[in-house]
């Protein structure tokens, strides 16, 4: 009788994606431009941890986009976000701690290797860890 409401276990995946996602554009809606890069911090260390996952597990194809994810997150928003002349040596340091990151999981796709993952991870939480404890700050200056 109630078989008809559930839906199939690929479709669940599909409903639960779905939920995920307009999560994720609610809380990026309102996020402050702080946020949101801490937001792209989480969302790196997410993706190299499912790129580790589906990398012991042989899914090539998951540990393959959740790398592509990760460099995405590097590239396109923690890179971009620097501001190379405003910053100096900062922003100097970061651009070459990202572009070697980069680097790093493209080798950990190719080679099949968690160790260069673990690395990427571990050189950029300390970053994160920083970004995250000036937050409150950077949130009472802004009011």
């Amino acid at each position: 009788m109630f078989a008809a409401t559930f839906a199939p276990p690929r479709a669940m995946k599909s409903l639960a994606s779905a939920y995920m996602q307009v999560g994720l554009e609610t809380a990026t809606a309102n996020a402050t431009p702080h946020k949101l890069i801490e937001m792209l911090f989480d969302g790196f260390q997410d993706a190299v941890a499912r790129a580790r996952g589906a990398m012991l597990a042989r899914q090539v194809e998951a540990k393959g986009r959740a790398i592509s994810h990760a460099a995405r997150i590097v590239e396109e928003g923690l890179k971009a976000a620097l501001n190379l002349e405003a910053g100096g040596t900062l922003a100097a340091d970061l651009n070459a701690l990202y572009a070697y990151v980069g680097m790093r999981l493209t080798h950990a796709n190719l080679h099949n290797d968690a160790q260069a993952l673990d690395e990427c991870a571990r050189l950029i939480e300390p970053v994160r860890a920083a970004w995250a404890e000036i937050g409150p700050r950077v949130t009472a200056t802004a009011q």
